[in-house]
């Protein structure tokens, strides 16, 4: 019974429905935890106060709990920690003190004994800052040039006021620093350019030079302008501070400037937990990194890995499609297009840093050499686009995926009927016609495919880029309001490279780890927006040529 029914091939079919079923579920608890362990972080978590006695010393301690595990006596024995117990494993507590300034680390393994007495003040306040990390402690007062406004209670009530006013004002700040002084610079620069330019040439055009001159003096009138409303902000923003106290008893002072927001984590109903979560959250989302990409957002990295993805799309996929046209319509079938068939099948398995090599050595040091020699040799010994930058990146991205942009549209040409072809021929089109108006049409939904599989590939890379234009911190984005706009040769931030960036290059590892976990997701996240994009235009030009190819 049990031959006859291996025979049947029922048991295959079974095996094959529990492996693919194994592997989508695999691949949704592996998304559930990625998501689970980094969007939790943003979620405002209660902060403790623990009362330990140590030596008849009492000892106080604020912070989060961020995870307790049970570790073996004979583990810390042997690593210097003197434990009274009869008990093979104890239990401690990774607890966020913050306060580096003051501590010197965010983060701090505590064995809370069995009568350590734990309570949730509600006046406990958390103040999110701009550096040193998150502050955990009482507020005392509010100063305003260096004269005290308020105390106790009364200071928190006035604080977040306060913290909203000068977060106006940093935003102001910013605005005029990044793109009117910036816009102003990336002008000045050009004129500066221009001019060397006419030395390089030997021209002397006194009216040019009279031109640019006047658009100087004009752009360094503005300029003042804007230094003159810098200095009123800083002075206006630098007005207030907040004095504070942690856990030893020392006395923090806190500027206002540096503050991103506060609360009182105890305190807070579950609806203002909500608004604070969605407020944190928004701010990873569209906000700078700031402390070594360790706090804040991360709207660079996602910008520049979405415009390196639809360059890389605009790239590949007319090569893609070219390549593959010739070598199924036009060139003859023997024994070369067999061996450039093989040859493109092996190129799909080249390691990705192989490309990152060809990349720095022919598109930056050759090709970009030449482009600066020939175009831009007033910019020189500063290399324009002889440097790693974005366009290099989509290049050898596009050539790294190239591969499967072939095969994809070959697949799908060679699945168009012949009687198509020789209908159309026969009806006194030409073979071009022919191509352009039936045979490509066809066949888009296949190159739609192959773009879909390159974006796959080429959202993910990380090695390549760290060769040819991926940076840890793009101070411009590529695309911005300056002329030209797109700004090939600058240099930009990546989501895998900011992973890869946070979780092995922090210099503060377990700050850090949640945000691996968010941006973790948050790439998935993007790469399947895109996918979902192409997919969506895939399914329709399929809709629309159905009939045809019945």
């Amino acid at each position: 019974m049990i031959k006859k029914w291996f025979k049947s091939g029922d048991p295959w079919i079974w095996l094959n429905a529990a492996a693919v079923s194994t592997s989508i579920i695999i691949v949704v608890g592996l998304l559930l935890l990625i998501a689970v362990r980094g969007l939790s972080h943003f979620w405002p978590a209660h902060v403790i106060q623990a009362e330990l006695v140590n030596n008849s010393q009492r000892i106080t301690l604020i912070g989060e709990v961020i995870e307790t595990e049970e570790v073996p006596i004979q583990r810390l024995l042997d690593s210097g920690i003197n434990i009274k117990t009869d008990k093979e494993f104890i239990t401690r507590t990774l607890l966020k003190v913050g306060n580096r300034d003051k501590l010197g680390s965010d983060f701090r393994w505590i064995i809370f004994p069995e009568n350590t007495a734990i309570n949730y003040p509600k006046n406990i306040i958390q103040v999110e800052r701009r550096e040193w990390g998150n502050f955990y402690g009482y507020i005392k007062n509010i100063t305003k040039n260096g004269k005290i406004i308020a105390t106790q209670d009364a200071a928190w009530q006035q604080l977040q006021p306060l913290i909203d006013k000068t977060n106006e004002l940093h935003d102001k700040i910013r605005n005029i620093e990044k793109n009117e002084i910036g816009g102003i610079n990336y002008q000045l620069e050009r004129f500066r350019l221009e001019r060397r330019k006419f030395e390089l040439q030997g021209i002397n055009d006194k009216e040019a030079l009279a031109e640019i001159s006047a658009s100087e003096a004009k752009l360094y009138k503005e300029y003042e302008v804007h230094k003159k409303s810098l200095a009123v902000l800083y002075k206006e923003i630098t007005t207030y501070s907040v004095n504070a106290e942690i856990m030893d008893g020392q006395d923090v002072v806190i500027p206002l400037a540096t503050i991103v927001r506060a609360y009182q984590p105890n305190a807070l109903t579950f609806l203002q937990k909500i608004s604070t979560y969605f407020s944190k959250l928004a701010e990873f989302i569209f906000d700078d990194p700031r402390e070594a990409n360790t706090e804040g957002g991360i709207f660079p990295a996602i910008f520049g890995t979405v415009l390196m993805v639809i360059l890389m799309a605009i790239l590949v996929t007319p090569c893609g499609v070219i390549a593959a046209i010739y070598l199924r319509e036009y060139a003859k079938q023997g024994p070369l297009t067999r061996l450039i068939r093989i040859a493109v099948n092996n190129l799909a398995g080249v390691p990705s840093i192989v490309y990152g090599i060809f990349g720095l050595g022919f598109f930056i040091y050759f090709l970009g050499g030449e482009i600066d020699q020939l175009f831009y040799p007033e910019a020189l010994p500063t290399p324009t686009f002889g440097t790693p930058g974005i366009l290099w990146s989509s290049l050898t991205l596009a050539i790294l995926t190239v591969p499967v942009v072939i095969v994809a549209t070959e697949e799908g040409l060679s699945r168009i009927p012949k009687s198509l072809r020789e209908g159309s021929l026969a009806l006194g089109a030409t073979k071009s016609e022919t191509l352009w108006r039936i045979i490509i049409p066809m066949a888009t939904p296949a190159m739609m495919t192959g773009m879909i599989l390159a974006i796959a590939r080429a959202a993910g890379e990380v090695a390549p880029l760290m060769l040819v234009g991926v940076v840890k911190l793009a101070p411009s984005l590529p695309l911005d309001g300056s002329a030209p706009f797109l700004h090939l040769d600058r240099k930009f931030m990546h989501l895998g490279f900011h992973i890869y960036d946070v979780g092995f290059q922090s210099p503060n590892v377990e700050a850090a780890r949640p945000l691996v976990y968010a941006t973790s997701f948050l790439l998935v996240l993007v790469i399947v927006i895109l996918n979902l994009a192409a997919i969506w235009i895939r399914n329709n030009l399929r809709e629309k040529y159905r009939n045809l190819e019945s």
